[in-house]
């Protein structure tokens, strides 16, 4: 039977599992693993605890930072960074730079700054303050 798929060891492979049987291999560990997840979700949701899909991948890369305006401005301030960079990308080799993208988060950050005029803390006017300075400065260096 020179048509015969063979396994690396020169045996000739199996056209698939029989009639009834499945291929997955369930071990003991596999089960424990299981369990023990399993275990500590029902604790997790007995003491009120979010127990979301991927609520412990979270836990062990890292937690969102928390939902605040030193956050967004920061969120918009990184994004203008990013598209006033001169950086290729790895992949494609192409600018990621977007002057016209960048612009648009300083604008939107001076939107920001116009609609809590006289809602800000000292720390939070502070920071808008100097993160708008300071991207404003690199847009007219990014442009020249």
């Amino acid at each position: 039977m020179a048509d015969e798929k063979r396994q690396p060891d020169g045996k000739p492979e199996a056209n698939g599992p029989p009639a009834g049987e499945s291929r997955i291999h369930v071990d003991s560990d596999w089960k424990k693993q299981a369990q023990a997840e399993k275990e500590r979700l029902a604790r997790e949701a007995e003491g009120g605890a979010p127990a979301a899909p991927g609520a412990a991948r979270a836990g062990r890369a890292g937690r969102m930072p928390e939902a605040s305006f030193s956050t967004l401005v920061q969120t918009l301030a990184t994004q203008a960074a990013f598209f006033m960079s001169s950086e290729r990308d790895p992949r494609s080799g192409r600018s990621i730079q977007n002057l016209d993208l960048a612009k648009h988060h300083i604008d939107l950050l001076a939107v920001v700054e116009e609609k809590t005029k006289g809602n800000l803390t000292d720390e939070e006017k502070r920071l808008l303050d100097t993160i708008l300075y300071e991207l404003r400065v690199a847009y007219v260096s990014a442009t020249s």
